[in-house]
């Protein structure tokens, strides 16, 4: 075989949930796109230039993302996602408009990811340094993965006084937030749960 296609292919599968087939497929549309080196100037622009918000873990080009730039939020609740496109639905949905903390994944013993892996230290002291959140709403996915990172944060946010809320179960079992039509998101948050 070729090793220059073999690490082309091996370097696009550790991308997270492409296989092999998909992981050639996309090997194969670099090799042949004009658009490459436009893609790869984009994906050296952007580790070159942005930067986790200090306050939420999202990428901005600025130390405070937009969002948690915005005086017009409301402030009193606290969204807790696993990542980035979940933070996304949730706010294409249009239900909810307080501020949000991104953990950037979920934990997964089985796989390496235990709570060091995930941006929970940041999380439990924004908490107990800033005293007007109230209610921390913990959408993770309605996933084992889920289930065990919403456990678990309740267990640590529980001492710190603050109500702690689950999003309701409108959104199917196994389907992760950033699939979900806006209208079962919109549903899911006004039904949450205190945990």
């Amino acid at each position: 075989m070729n090793k220059y296609w073999e690490n082309l292919v091996q370097a696009i599968r550790k991308f997270p949930g492409v296989g092999p087939k998909m992981a050639e497929r996309i090997a194969l549309f670099l090799l042949k796109s004009d658009e490459t080196t436009g893609i790869l100037k984009a994906v050296e622009e952007a580790k070159k230039n942005l930067q986790r918000c200090v306050h939420c873990g999202v990428f901005a080009e600025t130390e405070t993302c937009r969002r948690c730039g915005d005086n017009g939020r409301e402030k009193k609740s606290l969204c807790v996602v696993e990542e980035m496109g979940d933070l996304e639905a949730l706010e294409r949905s249009g239900a909810f408009k307080g501020h949000y903390h991104l953990l950037g994944g979920a934990l997964s013993p089985l796989d390496g990811v235990g709570p060091r892996e995930l941006r929970i230290e940041p999380l439990i002291k924004r908490l107990a340094k800033e005293s007007g959140i109230e209610e921390v709403i913990l959408a993770t996915n309605p996933t084992v993965e889920g289930e065990a990172t919403a456990l678990y944060l309740s267990q640590i946010i529980q001492p710190l006084g603050k109500k702690i809320t689950r999003l309701a179960y409108g959104l199917p079992s196994g389907l992760a937030i950033e699939y979900a039509d806006e209208l079962t998101i919109s549903r899911a948050i006004e039904g949450r749960t205190e945990v």
